[in-house]
């Protein structure tokens, strides 16, 4: 096949993606404003906070029916994965934005702290971890890396754990958590490179998981994955040719990395931060959901 017809059929295979994500939004859009709008009117006669905090209540079960009720989830994903979704009424009265990101599209911040048993995963984050600390000249590594096995182990006195879910089990459960761990080592060591770091775009946050969905991964990892630079991972989008296939043409080595790579399964594993109006404030929460179920919810309040 000469580049001509290379280039031809992923123009057509992506504009055929794009397509899909069209029809998909609107399915997931209109499903999503019917169920809410259903349930608008029930809660305008109480108090401001209140009235926030129970309809905060009222969309997190109603999105997460939607969800379950959703066949086909790796169509849903992909859509809320790749654009927020707005969601309003004509008369202003009802509006609110629906963002999602999957909670496995990264090296497990976790797996710092895997034993043996695991140690092909402990070595994968560790050389990661290792390879950002000297990238971006972190003054003291060791220190780093022991107040994160400390909260990785729940040993951590970083945060109250009566004032914070953060602790309700061991592990880093969000990047909020892995935040204040280094905060508290900037504090402590007084090193402002720990600031300069894209720990995101490498780590995920997500104690359970054994897997990588290198689909929903950065660039970035995508390159550090399959040693090859960023300009040319960015040209990689999910859902338009193989993973496989991409890191073969440009010289990678797939089958070294296969072992920690979802691969062709789909991970239902994700965590959603919806913004809403109400009585002209903006409130937000959050919430992940994972195979079937819906956790974690966290109110934020106005902001």
């Amino acid at each position: 096949m000469d580049k001509t017809q290379s280039t031809g059929n992923v123009v057509k295979s992506r504009q055929g993606f794009a397509l899909l994500i069209t029809l998909s939004v609107l399915s997931v859009i209109i499903a999503l404003t019917m169920v809410l709008l259903s349930y608008f009117e029930e809660v305008q006669q109480d108090s401001s906070e209140t009235k926030a905090l129970i309809q905060a209540d009222v969309y997190y079960t109603n999105i997460t029916n939607v969800f379950q009720n959703f066949k086909n989830k790796k169509t849903l994903f992909s859509v809320l994965y790749s654009t927020a979704l707005p969601l309003s009424t004509e008369d202003g009265r009802f509006s609110l934005v629906l963002q999602c990101d999957p909670l496995q599209k990264g090296v497990n911040v976790n797996w710092l702290g895997w034993g043996r048993e695991k140690e092909a995963l402990q070595s994968v984050s560790q050389e990661l971890f290792e390879l950002l600390a000297q990238e971006y000249d972190i003054e003291d590594v060791g220190r780093l890396q022991e107040m994160l096995l400390e909260e990785i182990g729940g040993k951590s006195t970083f945060v109250q754990k009566e004032q914070s879910r953060l602790h309700q089990k061991n592990g880093i459960i969000s990047y909020q958590q892995f935040e204040e761990v280094l905060g508290r080592y900037q504090f402590e060591v007084d090193d402002p490179k720990i600031g300069t770091v894209p720990w995101d775009k490498y780590f995920s946050f997500s104690p359970g998981a054994e897997k990588i969905d290198a689909e929903y991964a950065s660039p970035e990892l995508i390159a550090y994955l399959f040693s090859m630079d960023v300009e040319t991972a960015k040209e990689w989008i999910a859902g338009a040719g193989s993973l496989e296939d991409f890191v073969a043409l440009n010289g990678g080595e797939y089958t070294e990395r296969k072992s920690i790579l979802a691969g062709k399964t789909f991970l239902e594993s994700t965590e959603c931060l919806v913004s809403y109006t109400l009585d002209e404030q903006q409130y937000r929460f959050r919430f992940e959901y994972i195979e079937g179920e819906s956790k974690h919810f966290e109110f934020y309040g106005k902001y």
